[in-house]
């Protein structure tokens, strides 16, 4: 049961664009439905993946990724199916924001979904029972959106079954990003990742930036990244090769206590850039209080040793906002 449509034939070859159409009725739309753009690519016999970018409405380097990959590529290139939604929660999408317009819905955080519930539960229902079971892997892409900047990073998560952690794990590698971040305890199960690890598919996300941009170095990574996960699925022949360091370091979040969190709303005068391996007690920024110009400023520190896999994009943080995430290496 679902309440979307497709308008795709997904047992059709060749190529189809389309949409998976979301029936919501509201003041903007009360009689119509919200599209979720839809690609589709299929040359022949061969291994079905989903790609899916813009869970996160403010997130652009795999979209644009997506949508390269989409331009360059011809039917007779796929042996399986390669489905693509670059826009995967469009409401959000169209409104450059992390969560839907419609409902305040996080996408990420809507597995496993209701037919029944609201636009998101709606979405990630669809994709739950209908998308993903289909098929053989999924490929989901984010980035910092406009809050935050990640070091590129591939997420496959571990801890569900040996074979199922082999698998995303050699997705991960296959993707040739600099950092593997492993998703293990802390892994949130209304996540994509979540949602496939209780379909028995493999799946690797990926962190590809921020900022609420397009970089063209990111989305330059994140194109090659995907070619290869593909190749490595046997949808596509020929893959660039492996960078230079790539997957030079596995990483987890090792304890929600390692991240740095604004102490108090302020001004953050960051100290530090994703990527960097710190110690304890290093400088990760000052607090300043533009507004209250007789109280001293805040030295703030890591509390633990490990790389920042994130920090902040904004400059005026509310307190217990996170300022930086700090991640341990895998032992």
């Amino acid at each position: 049961m679902t309440r979307l449509r497709l308008t795709v034939d997904l047992s059709m070859p060749g190529r189809q664009d389309g949409d998976a159409l979301l029936p919501w009725s509201d003041n903007a739309n009360p009689l119509g439905r919200y599209a979720l753009p839809v690609i589709t690519l299929s040359g022949g016999p061969g291994p079905c993946v989903l790609v899916l970018g813009g869970v996160h409405g403010d997130e652009y380097e795999g979209p644009a990724a997506m949508l390269r990959l989409a331009r360059a590529l011809v039917p007779a290139d796929v042996a399986g199916r390669l489905i693509l939604m670059p826009a995967a929660n469009s409401p959000a999408f169209a409104a450059g924001a992390r969560c839907s317009p419609l409902d305040s819905g996080n996408l990420n955080r809507a597995f496993p979904g209701d037919p029944d519930g609201g636009p998101t539960a709606m979405i990630a229902d669809w994709l739950q029972g209908h998308m993903i079971p289909r098929c053989d892997a999924v490929i989901d892409l984010h980035a910092g959106g406009k809050a935050s900047v990640f070091v590129p990073c591939s997420l496959p998560q571990a801890g569900i079954s040996p074979g199922l952690d082999a698998a995303n794990l050699a997705l991960a590698q296959a993707m040739g990003l600099p950092v593997i971040w492993q998703l293990g305890a802390n892994n949130d199960n209304r996540s994509v990742n979540a949602a496939c690890a209780r379909a028995s598919v493999p799946c690797v996300a990926a962190e590809l930036g921020g900022g609420g941009g397009v970089d063209p170095l990111v989305t330059d990574m994140a194109e090659a990244g995907l070619r290869r996960a593909l190749h490595h699925l046997g949808l596509l022949a020929d893959a660039p090769p492996l960078p230079a360091g790539a997957n030079a370091a596995t990483v987890e979040i090792a304890s929600a206590a390692d991240h740095v969190l604004a102490p108090a709303r302020g001004l953050f005068d960051r100290r530090c850039t994703a990527g960097d391996r710190v110690a304890a007690g290093d400088t990760a920024g000052w607090l300043h209080f533009p507004e209250e110009p007789g109280r001293p400023s805040q030295h703030l520190t890591f509390p633990q040793t490990g790389m920042v896999l994130a920090h902040t994009a904004r400059g005026r943080v509310d307190r217990a906002e996170m300022l930086a995430m700090v991640v341990r290496d895998v032992p």
